[in-house]
């Protein structure tokens, strides 16, 4: 027997699919200190974490919850949190999912058919790769360089991948990988784009509240007259800290596309239970608590790029949003350098694990020497692995 072509094809995540080297390497007694994933070690808001111990002090049994949601977490999530940034919402609007990840699967599926085309400018979130090879849909990639510090490309090299089967444009902003946080304009004239092209405008926006710029950040929900076109994906798994509570949102003012989600939402039936509570309880975060995170970040990240560009060979921009750094490596090929790292070096009886990312680009041979790095410990720990990356790097290049 064989399973699918489908199912053969799908792509290994570049972000996990090195980690049975570092369970080996962990098995060994080996400390591996991961800046490969997104997984932030800051705290969880205590009213997140308390109020799903006290919902589950009086809890018998975890039953199904509504489809779309608890009504009461949709509610306060306008209330509380999006009113607050002028978006005018209605319950309609939004629908709660198993973190942005639900959301922007579905969205991909809402808007295509197997053979049409979603136009996405690389890098960009390889899960967004994973979701359309397993609904037959192809990205089209406007390129964006990192010796340009990802700079958006003129919207006529979006009018280049344009087709008539192409159904939508992607984003991520900020941008997971490199940081790229796109500025009012450039989400007018994508909006613009879309809007002349009837194209759907998909945004995720997980990392909205990670933007180290004066210039606040400016949401696809912004966008005037794209009321049909714009479907946002949000989480709490950044925002809060609560990557593990699986909860988030997909959110337009398209009633045939929030139609078409709940449908979606109905095949898997209820989003997690205990981690709707804890989002109910994340909504009463004191706004102190952003800006001490906040302000943690840019020392991590700031630390982290100085640290990257004074290795001799390396080039990594400033990151403008996120928690993710893109680093050129003078290697020929990331990813045997970041296996090796794995399988090969220790330094202190500890190595480093990082993303290669040439799986995060369409452009045949983009990104080949390039890795991606979460600056999402705390700087001592920061500290030690990038000394272990820098000794790394040396004896690698040197073989």
């Amino acid at each position: 027997m064989e399973i699918s072509k489908r199912a053969a094809a799908l792509p290994s995540s570049a972000i996990r699919k090195l980690v049975p080297l570092s369970d080996a390497a962990e098995a060994k007694g080996i400390h591996v200190y991961h800046l490969n994933v997104g997984a932030p070690d800051i705290k969880s808001p205590d009213c997140a974490l308390q109020a799903v111990a006290q919902k589950c002090q009086n809890l018998h049994h975890l039953s199904y919850t509504n489809s779309a949601g608890f009504a009461e977490l949709r509610k306060a999530l306008i209330d509380k949190y999006y009113s607050k940034l002028g978006f005018d919402l209605k319950l309609e609007n939004i629908l709660i999912n198993v973190a942005g990840t639900e959301s922007f699967a579905q969205a991909i599926q809402i808007v295509s058919d197997p053979g049409d085309e979603i136009i996405v400018v690389e890098p960009f979130y390889t899960n967004y790769k994973t979701f359309c090879v397993i609904n037959q849909v192809e990205l089209k990639a406007v390129h964006s360089d990192i010796k340009d510090g990802f700079r958006i490309p003129d919207i006529s090299e979006f009018e280049k991948v344009l087709s008539p089967r192409t159904k939508a444009v992607l984003i991520s902003n900020p941008c997971n990988p490199s940081g790229k946080l796109f500025s009012r304009e450039e989400m007018l004239q994508i909006g613009e784009f879309c809007k002349k092209n009837n194209l759907f405008l998909i945004c995720d926006e997980v990392y909205r509240e990670f933007c180290y710029t004066d210039e606040p950040h400016f949401s696809c929900l912004n966008l005037k007259g794209l009321e049909e076109n714009v479907i946002m994906c949000d989480s709490v798994s950044k925002r809060y800290n609560l990557c593990g509570a699986r909860i988030g949102c997909i959110v337009s003012k398209n009633p045939q596309v929030m139609a078409a989600a709940l449908k979606y939402s109905q095949s898997r039936l209820c989003p997690p239970v205990l981690g709707q509570y804890a989002a109910l309880g994340a909504l009463d975060t004191p706004q102190s608590y952003f800006d001490e995170v906040k302000q943690e970040y840019i020392r991590r990240r700031d630390y982290t790029l100085s640290r990257l560009n004074a290795i001799p060979g390396i080039y990594s921009p400033v990151p403008l949003g996120a928690f993710y750094a893109i680093a050129s490596l003078p290697v020929e090929n990331a990813e045997d350098f970041c296996r090796w790292m794995l399988t090969d070096f220790v330094m202190d009886s500890a190595t480093t694990m990082v993303t290669p990312i040439e799986t995060f680009y369409c452009t045949q041979g983009c990104g080949r020497n390039q890795i991606r790095l979460a600056y999402v410990l705390e700087l001592d720990k920061l500290e030690k692995a990038l000394n272990i990356l820098e000794a790394g790097l040396a004896a690698y290049t040197s073989l």
